[in-house]
């Protein structure tokens, strides 16, 4: 297969990810309400407990849907807010995705029986997992820069980081944080990446054998979008409460002299299920939803078409 795999996959990514930037601003927004705004200032110790009667902590705003985020971005920050970090989005997709698209290709090839041409369901959630965390490793930078500047607009102007493009908001964090800044949160990409690619890849996999062999549909544009739509539903399950603490630790605030909010992807998990419940961990989960089900259809359908471009080329 070679590099065409990566290409294939690289394409359909890019156009999936600039088709639905959007609806993933708007969850990215959703996971971070609630979060405590002392948390971001360092103005106390995070999602500390009051015990006296005599201090009491504000009320958190009221959460919000879809629907009011996004007329709420569009009215207080114009409608190109909604498209805010999708250069972040291309080098993103260009980073990890082409690079888990093509590995799982190529691993979905080397595991595949060349007798019966089939491929255990095993071993292609093993070849999601390994795919998704080298493609998590290598676009973690452009994932942390893409938070950063959805999430930018929701902060009062003077702390906003107002980044050019994705390239002058790696270079700000370089220079500001350090290089180690550009893998913040990692951990927590890495094995969202791992739930996602397994889920969405097997599922989509799966499912299209299945509806072929017992004949319910051809090869066609039904049977693309009915396995990727189901695959979007499945990865977005599965990797929603990764989601929400990854973007918390990626958006954090970090200042020389403070103690930062969050010690990494565990505490984060902890005190946000001690300070606004289980559930906290399935925000935003309508737009995840949202857009990780046409994110997918779109992603999928796109990679038949291009693979149908491409099937004659051989590189």
């Amino acid at each position: 297969m070679g590099l065409k795999g990566f290409a294939e996959g690289g394409i359909a990514s890019i156009v999936a990810g600039c088709s639905t930037h959007p609806l993933d601003l708007i969850k990215v927004r959703m996971q971070l309400q609630g979060e405590s705004a002392s948390i971001q200032t360092n103005l106390r110790p995070a999602l500390a407990f009051q015990t006296s009667s005599a201090v009491h902590a504000p009320s958190p705003p009221p959460r919000v849907g879809i629907i009011t985020i996004g007329s709420r971005i569009i009215r207080q920050e114009g409608t190109r807010a909604l498209f805010s970090g999708v250069s972040a989005t291309v080098l993103r997709q260009t980073l990890y995705s082409t690079t888990r698209m093509g590995l799982y290709d190529i691993l979905k090839t080397k595991w595949t029986d060349p007798e019966t041409k089939t491929i255990p369901l095993t071993r292609k959630l093993a070849a999601g997992f390994i795919a998704g965390g080298i493609g998590a490793a290598v676009g973690n930078p452009a994932d942390v820069a893409m938070v950063r500047m959805q999430a930018d607009g929701r902060l009062p102007v003077v702390d906003r980081r107002n980044y050019k493009s994705v390239l002058d908001a790696i270079a700000q964090m370089v220079r500001g944080e350090g290089v180690t800044s550009l893998w913040r949160g990692s951990s927590m990409t890495i094995n969202r990446a791992m739930l996602v690619t397994a889920s969405q890849l097997a599922t989509y996999d799966s499912v299209k054998e299945t509806i072929l062999e017992k004949g319910l549909m051809r090869d066609g544009l039904g049977t693309h979008v009915t396995s990727s739509f189901a695959a979007g539903f499945v990865a977005s399950v599965a990797s929603n409460p990764v989601d929400v603490i990854k973007t918390r630790v990626m958006n954090m605030k970090v200042e020389a002299g403070k103690t930062a909010p969050y010690k990494g992807a565990v505490d984060c998990a902890l005190k946000t299920v001690r300070a606004e419940g289980i559930m906290a961990l399935y925000k935003g989960f309508l737009p995840t939803v949202s857009r990780q089900a046409p994110f997918t259809v779109i992603m999928f359908v796109t990679l038949e078409q291009v693979k149908k471009v491409f099937k004659d080329f051989d590189f």
